[in-house]
């Protein structure tokens, strides 16, 4: 876990925002609310949530309608439901809008809560990682490409005959020049 996870929850009773704030007031979680989804929209530009948690039915817009705005604006943002009226068709409709990570009903049943959105963070952290190794990746690949590009062939991996890399004939000057240009 990580100290800035931070979840929003979104419902226009304010009795149930203050009740899932309370489940998780042992839980390491920032706890965001709002009592209607275009105040929720506001919070979404200007905090870093990494968990929507959001009634379906509120006088606004659907929770389905609120979770598919926030998939297109914020991709990242696990998106979960959470309603007294479940019905096939909001659930159908919120997965395939909102592409919800979880349907879940009130009454909650508090150990459940926890532990769904406990993984929801999870999710979230471990695409986070990834997003973040990809992009090194692309950034080191990029880097060899340069460096290739400056130095023919010195991205050639050659081996001797125990597997040991054999490096490519080099002139000291040029490789303190590489280590100067390149070093972190």
């Amino acid at each position: 876990m990580h100290n800035n996870d931070t979840i929003l929850i979104v419902d226009d009773e304010t009795n149930v925002t203050e009740a899932i704030k309370r489940v998780f007031i042992d839980e390491p979680y920032t706890i965001i609310t709002a009592n209607n989804p275009f105040k929720a929209l506001e919070i979404l530009e200007r905090e870093r949530v990494k968990l929507v948690i959001s009634d379906e039915k509120m006088p606004e817009m659907s929770g389905s309608e609120f979770l598919s705005i926030v998939r297109n604006k914020h991709p990242h943002i696990i998106r979960i439901i959470l309603t007294g009226y479940a019905s096939l068709n909001s659930a159908i409709k919120a997965i395939n809008d909102g592409e919800i990570y979880r349907y879940l009903t009130k009454p909650w049943d508090e150990i459940q809560l926890k532990l769904v959105v406990r993984d929801a963070i999870d999710k979230y952290n471990l695409e986070e990682e990834n997003r973040t190794l990809l992009a090194t990746v692309r950034n080191q690949a990029m880097t060899l490409k340069h460096i290739e590009s400056q130095y023919p062939g010195i991205t050639n991996i050659d081996t001797d005959e125990r597997g040991n890399i054999v490096l490519p004939p080099i002139s000291d000057e040029e490789l303190q020049d590489i280590i100067k240009k390149y070093s972190v």
